[in-house]
């Protein structure tokens, strides 16, 4: 199903690059210094956001596909505590378990499974940008 929605986003974002490049000929073609302006700024900004969204759903792959392969081998990290009812890591548990994680990783070196185990609590524990960190290291790490 996910499969669906990513090709969907990859199919708007095609839309969505030809519709600006479009308006930005149009608005370069009027030829006024504010529509000139207003031009480039598609020109510039449109690639920006379609590098970002290319950058997020490589981020998505290889999240998934590490997870996978992590999941399969029975590694993924086991649920140790209570949770919330939104399915988060309670507070109070969260800090040692982190602390905990944090040393396995470290003491591991380079071995991703335990840096993306370190992303998988951290996003147990409502800290995102910190399991987007991790876990993108795993991904990077994955590939030596």
């Amino acid at each position: 199903m996910s499969r669906i929605g990513v090709g969907l986003m990859a199919a708007a974002l095609l839309v969505y690059l030809a519709v600006a490049i479009w308006l930005a000929v149009m608005f370069i073609s009027v030829g006024s210094p504010v529509s000139i302006g207003m031009g480039i700024t598609l020109l510039v900004l449109a690639p920006i956001g379609a590098w970002a969204l290319v950058r997020e759903m490589m981020f998505g792959f290889g999240a998934d596909r590490l997870g996978r392969v992590l999941d399969a081998e029975g590694g993924m990290p086991p649920v140790e505590t209570e949770l919330t009812p939104s399915g988060r890591i309670a507070r109070a548990d969260a800090d040692p378990l982190i602390a905990r994680y944090t040393a396995d990783a470290d003491a591991a070196g380079d071995d991703w499974r335990a840096r993306y185990r370190l992303g998988v609590v951290q996003d147990a524990a409502g800290r995102r940008k910190d399991a987007r960190a991790s876990i993108r290291e795993a991904i990077r790490l994955s590939r030596r």
